[in-house]
């Protein structure tokens, strides 16, 4: 199955070898005669390919016939010249076979060559994994046949299984702070504090260093300094350090900061006292995604001070938040903040921030000036969407009035109580799959105090980067612990109400559900929160060096059906937009942007008759979407046949994988690829007028609104948001990602070509929308009260919470579905309502001769609302017909 998200290139991730074999010219090689005459291929001084799994075993295909298979070790790198150097030492490898505990550990290693540790040997293990490693074979005449680097993090692991258990980072007792830090291969760690160096003990069981200080260390800053060998430099090093564990930082994390989170002088007024909005079931939950920046920095109704920090949420006259209250009124439940973590892509500092140095305004609709100007200034501005951690349990300073010490913590917090007090939860988006970077570089804290242990290594031994950037390795346990503890802290810390997971995929199953399971253990009572009532979703794709559970269980769509945790779900998503968002041509329709019903001129679509059928297809799509995405539901597709959802084809894959409503969230956008306004764009008859793009905004995201489970909506949606066409706006500035309340601003659109760099092979397509389409007032307005009617009756109406499979099936069906059913239009009964998607361009008649008889009236939420054209919507009880107009979703009523 192809993959079905948008990676941001949040950082120019670099992908950083893990080199950990220097050049062997000194060690004698065999000529080409010897045994095993392969050596010339071999003696690989770049790779680390030998994988040591635990203490006893070290997992490595080496060459036939050599003499004796041993692992070399340095404590100071004495490899670099030599194998006979003072401090080079061996340990005797024996062959053996891999266990089925170990394959099933480790599988993408079940057909490598094991080898054993000597038993005279194994005193040695826990010393030579804090230095230099390297495997290698000889011939009988001592000759090197093979050699390459070692992988430690399962060997790490084997030795230090008590270091899950173990309290890092900052913890006070008394008032005194305790620090703590992990470092099992270093050969040395102290703290630097107050200008000087305090010595920190070694706990041998554990790998953990710790020291322990007076009250008065607290709120200063503070670094480790571990020496270690750094195989990426290929030498011993000595790091200074972040804490991996931070809680608080100075300005561009420069330093660490000994902070209590429980201090009550961190608390804002009534912190502790917190109520919340009541809880709803993730099969509920309606979210809007939203960005710190974005959501403020163009607002005019707050004050300039606070615009693009966490303080504007707390401003109750902005018409953000206006806008915000109006949403939780009608039924949305969460507010979705993108990485609020603390980020490597934004100068904390707001004189450090770059502006363009253009008048963006003055140029035209189509212009390539405006991209231009604001790429001048990317990566240095105030903009990121900030998928490149640096630090994960701490508030990006960035977005605080005071990016250095605290003041970013307490606004954190206030940001959390405006919102809750706004009628809404807050989840946020946590990025533990990839760090900005790995190695040496400096904004690299996880790989520099174990090195080779946090990031994911391929079988070469380098980084894998497939996320986009340094790929973590969550299968490894102190990895794993790090996302448990961090994702604690926020619940507890800052009361956060639910977390997305960014390309969760790339986690263990196993890891997920230990969340989950930490989560569900915290109380009121005893922690502040009942953690029964966060909820958790993310993105289940499968792709990279882990797909199709190459080295674990991932926590993908199917894997993670029926845990409780939610998965986003591209299927209705493509059919509603039409094509994927990888498309060469942008042009290809879907449900309701015009698929055969209103066609465009793009022959990506195919002919008439091909067109049909595509409808016809993704209108099943849609269905097993309204459902929840049930695998196991059961009705007639468009072919006459009855089919289950997990029957219904997605490019290859079953359409429904879910168990149970609240397995699947159903979206149509979000902050990756064009928006659905932007989408409809280049997707709708470039003729459309501006009333009937507003109407097929709201079809569109009718389909994930009515939906069984949770959906979600990128905020700005339901005001027909755009960012002028940009699809990977990570790095676009405000320019391009603001937020614009009043629709006196407009909606985004027609701001300049979009970004070059994802976007220059669009320019064509661009250049004719940009200056043609227009949308203003009327149609913003009448689009966000349109949905919001939606979204009453989705959140009032208790056929859309239906909690099982059985129940979906016994209350939902598609009466009119099969070999008659009509393009564009699809049609539910659920329990005493129906509900009409009329995506086509004329009005439909709808007749369903089971119904005849039975009295339906228009939605009195429809019927009373702000939009005219559904109120002609109508029924006819002597033949079961409803009507309904064009572009029109309407819901009806017993």
């Amino acid at each position: 199955m192809p993959v079905t998200h948008n990676r941001p290139a949040a950082v120019a991730c670099a992908l950083l070898a893990a080199v950990l074999l220097p050049p062997l010219a000194a060690l004698p090689q065999a000529s080409a005669h010897a045994s095993g005459a392969r050596a010339a291929t071999t003696l690989d001084a770049t790779t680390s390919k030998a994988v040591w799994i635990d203490r006893d075993t070290v997992a490595w295909n080496g060459v036939a016939g050599a003499a004796s298979t041993q692992l070399l070790y340095s404590r100071d790198g004495s490899l670099t010249t030599s194998s006979t150097g003072t401090d080079v030492h061996r340990i005797r490898l024996e062959k053996t076979t891999l266990t089925d505990a170990q394959k099933a550990r480790f599988p993408h290693l079940k057909d490598h060559t094991a080898w054993t540790v000597d038993p005279r040997d194994r005193g040695r293990v826990r010393e030579a994994v804090k230095g230099q490693l390297v495997v290698s074979q000889r011939a009988a005449n001592g000759a090197v046949l093979a050699a390459t680097g070692v992988q430690i993090a399962g060997v790490l692991d084997d030795l230090y299984p008590g270091a899950t258990k173990a309290h890092l980072g900052p913890v006070f007792h008394g008032g005194r702070p305790t620090l703590s830090v992990w470092a099992p291969t270093a050969q040395s760690v102290s703290l630097e504090l107050d200008g000087s160096l305090k010595r920190m003990r070694r706990d041998d069981a554990t790998g953990v260093w710790s020291v322990t200080g007076p009250a008065s260390w607290k709120g200063k800053p503070y670094r480790y300094v571990v020496k270690v060998w750094a195989p990426s430099v290929r030498e011993v090093v000595t790091n200074k350090v972040t804490d991996p564990y931070s809680v608080a930082l100075t300005a561009n994390s420069e330093r660490s900061l000994v902070v209590d989170l429980d201090d009550k002088a961190l608390a804002p007024a009534g912190w502790r006292e917190l109520r919340k909005p009541k809880a709803v079931p993730l099969r509920d939950a309606q979210i809007q995604e939203l960005h710190i920046r974005d959501f403020s920095v163009a607002d005019k109704t707050v004050p300039r001070k606070d615009r693009g920090t966490y303080l504007a949420f707390t401003d109750i006259g902005g018409d953000g938040s206006r806008h915000l209250r109006k949403l939780a009124k009608a039924g949305t439940s969460y507010v979705h903040l993108l990485p609020a973590f603390d980020i490597t892509g934004v100068p904390e500092r707001k004189a450090d921030q770059a502006v363009p140095d253009c008048d963006l305004a003055s140029f035209p609709a189509d212009s390539e000036r405006q991209q231009e100007c604001v790429g001048k200034v990317a990566g240095k501005d105030a903009y990121n969407w900030g998928y490149d951690p640096f630090h994960y349990t701490v508030p990006e300073g960035s977005y605080a009035t005071d990016p250095d010490g605290v003041a970013r913590t307490v606004e954190f917090r206030r940001m959390v109580q405006a919102l809750n007090r706004d009628g809404l939860r807050v989840v946020m988006d946590v990025v533990y799959n990839h760090t900005a970077a790995s190695g040496q570089a400096a904004t690299s804290v996880l790989d520099r105090i174990v090195p080779g242990y946090y990031q994911r290594l391929l079988a070469d031994g380098s980084v894998a980067n497939s996320t986009c950037c340094a790929n973590t390795a969550t299968e490894n346990a102190m990895m794993g612990k790090l996302v448990v503890d961090s994702v604690v802290t926020w619940a507890k810390q800052y009361k956060v109400d639910g977390f997305r997971f960014d390309l969760m995929g790339h986690h263990p199953k196993a890891n997920i559900l230990a969340v989950r399971k930490a989560l569900d253990a915290l109380t009121l009572k005893k922690d502040g929160v009942d953690g029964r009532k966060i909820i958790l979703y993310g993105e289940g794709w499968n792709f990279g060096e882990v797909a199709d559970d190459a080295r674990f269980v991932q926590a993908t769509q199917k894997n993670m059906a029926g845990t409780g945790v939610a998965t986003f779900s591209d299927r209705a998503r493509d059919a509603v937009r039409g094509g994927t968002p990888f498309d060469a041509d942008p042009g290809v329709q879907g449900f309701a942007s015009g698929l055969y019903t209103d066609p465009n001129t793009s022959p990506a679509n195919g002919t008439k008759e091909e067109q049909r059928a595509r409808l016809l297809h993704y209108q099943d799509l849609i269905k097993v979407g309204l459902t929840g995405n049930l695998a196991k539901y059961r009705f007639t597709d468009t072919g006459g046949n009855e089919v289950s959802g997990a029957q219904v084809d997605y490019n290859g894959a079953p359409a429904g994988y879910a168990d149970a409503p609240g397995d699947a969230l159903a979206y149509v956008d979000a902050h990756d690829n064009e928006s659905l306004f932007d989408a409809l764009a280049y997707k709708l008859p470039k003729g459309t007028s501006a009333g009937d793009r507003a109407r097929m905004q709201v079809v569109a995201m009718a389909t994930a609104a009515l939906s069984q489970g949770p959906a979600l909506s990128q905020a700005g949606s339901d005001l027909l948001r755009s960012k002028s066409l940009d699809r990977n706006s990570f790095d676009s500035g405000d320019w391009f990602n603001a937020l614009h309340w009043d629709c006196a601003d407009g909606n985004g659109f027609g701001r300049g070509l979009p970004p070059a760099a994802d976007n220059q092979s669009k320019w064509d397509y661009a250049r004719p929308l940009l200056t043609t389409v227009k949308v203003g007032c009327p149609q913003i307005t009448g689009t966000s009260a349109a949905y919001r009617d939606l979204l009453k009756i989705r959140t009032t109406e208790k056929a859309f919470s239906l909690a099982t499979t059985t129940e979906v099936q016994d209350h939902l069906s598609f009466p009119l579905s099969g070999k008659d059913e009509t393009p564009g239009v699809i049609t539910m009964k659920l329990g005493d309502l129906v509900i009409v998607f009329n995506a086509t361009p004329e009005q439909q008649q709808q007749h369903i001769d089971a119904l005849t008889g039975t009295p339906y009236t228009l939605h009195p939420i429809q019927a009373t609302g702000s939009d005219d054209t559904v109120k002609s919507a109508s029924y006819t009880a002597g033949s079961g017909t409803f009507t309904v107009p064009a572009r029109t979703v309407a819901v009806f009523t017993r």
